[in-house]
């Protein structure tokens, strides 16, 4: 199996994690306790984990590193699992979180393989089999919960994190020559976090990633009482949100590589940047005028999901295209920026959800609005000051 096809389920390890988890959230708080925590612990530990791991697979390659995420992966989700506490859970969520970070630093460093130009276009199509995988998570995770249980889903990420190591082990080649025994590294691949947020390009599409992933997670984080607790939906039928959104995804991600074409990615990002805050106001205003409608949210979710799709393989590859050489640090300082804003976003807004839902959906939608306000003031104040050339067709 290539690269180009193992990228995909690499990355889908993600929502794997995230969206099956989210119809689970209601039944764990009920027999645990608080199950937010395990999800915010999940994303510090994997937004700190890749500071760590970025180096490794820089020092000793990309393959045994991701080996040994997916094996901690699997036996994680086992732990969790079996958890008798919410102590236990958080736990295993976080060596979970540590493992995550080691898949995607290396599957996101597609700089070993591709040029600058190409990077973009092949991290677009990656996401775009995220997408089609994340489509399925949640309903998946769903039906899990209601006919058998919220251990199911935990059971189902140890099986598909099982599968792909075996795929792995025996399909991923190595991408990035390792250091022999003995051999002293270069200036370069001594590379320091001062020399990765010296380029200015890097600090850009990072921090748009960063802004897009914030939003975004705030509704994977409070949409589960939002639309449960408060609004009256089943879990199965609320699995069908996420997925609806993963297909907005899907469509968005392939519309991202025909507009980088056409358009180069400092306008493409324009228009994602719009299409965010654009989903975001949407959902804002039906919370001032219908607080018991889904309708509004719903739009509002699938029109941000549009930006997003824009902005997540321009701002993961654009973090990574002046930095070959250092692509394992990049990627992996670009991941950590991702997850603390969406830690931080997500605990303030956890903050002021209760068990009876007094703030009704603002919690969920006002996060989502601030992030589509930095995506804007990224994409038309940033960006076009560093001169980012077209990006060219990629060759048929």
């Amino acid at each position: 199996m290539s690269f180009a096809l193992l990228l995909p389920l690499l990355l889908a390890a993600q929502p794997v994690a995230t969206d099956s988890y989210l119809p689970a959230l209601p039944a764990i708080a009920r027999e645990l306790g608080s199950a937010s925590s395990s999800l915010t612990v999940f994303v510090l530990a994997f937004g700190l984990a890749q500071l760590l791991c970025g180096p490794l697979a820089d020092r000793f390659g990309r393959r045994p590193v991701l080996l040994a995420g997916l094996g901690c992966y699997a036996v994680a989700a086992v732990g969790c699992a079996l958890a008798g506490s919410v102590g236990w859970l958080v736990g295993w969520r976080a060596v979970q979180g540590f493992s995550m970070a080691a898949i995607l630093v290396c599957a996101r460093a597609v700089r070993d393989l591709y040029p600058a130009h190409e990077g973009p276009h092949i991290m677009a199509r990656g996401l775009t089999g995220l997408g089609v995988v994340a489509l399925f998570a949640p309903v998946l995770g769903a039906w899990l919960v209601q006919g058998l249980g919220w251990r199911w889903v935990l059971g189902a990420m140890a099986v598909y994190a099982g599968v792909l190591f075996a795929l792995c082990w025996r399909d991923f080649a190595e991408t990035h020559a390792p250091l022999a025994p003995g051999e002293a590294a270069t200036p370069v691949a001594r590379g320091s976090a001062r020399e990765v947020f010296a380029s200015r390009s890097f600090r850009a599409w990072a921090s748009l990633a960063a802004a897009t992933y914030g939003g975004i997670f705030c509704f994977l984080l409070l949409s589960p009482m939002v639309y449960i607790d408060l609004l009256g939906l089943s879990p199965a039928l609320y699995g069908w949100i996420p997925a609806g959104g993963s297909l907005v995804y899907i469509v968005s991600t392939t519309l991202c590589r025909r507009l980088l074409r056409r358009w180069g990615a400092v306008r493409t990002v324009q228009l994602g940047a719009s299409l965010s805050l654009a989903g975001a106001c949407i959902q804002a205003l039906g919370c001032a005028l219908w607080p018991q409608s889904a309708l509004p949210l719903l739009l509002g979710h699938a029109v941000y999901v549009l930006g997003h799709g824009i902005h997540q393989p321009c701002g993961q590859a654009g973090a990574v295209g002046d930095l070959p050489q250092l692509a394992g640090r990049a990627v992996s300082w670009s991941g950590f920026a991702m997850m603390l804003v969406a830690f931080c976003l997500g605990q303030f807004a956890a903050r002021f959800v209760d068990n009876t839902m007094s703030h009704g959906a603002w919690p969920m939608v006002l996060p989502m609005v601030a992030a589509g306000l930095a995506l804007m003031a990224i994409a038309f104040g940033w960006l076009p000051r560093l001169g980012v050339a077209r990006v060219p067709a990629r060759p048929a």
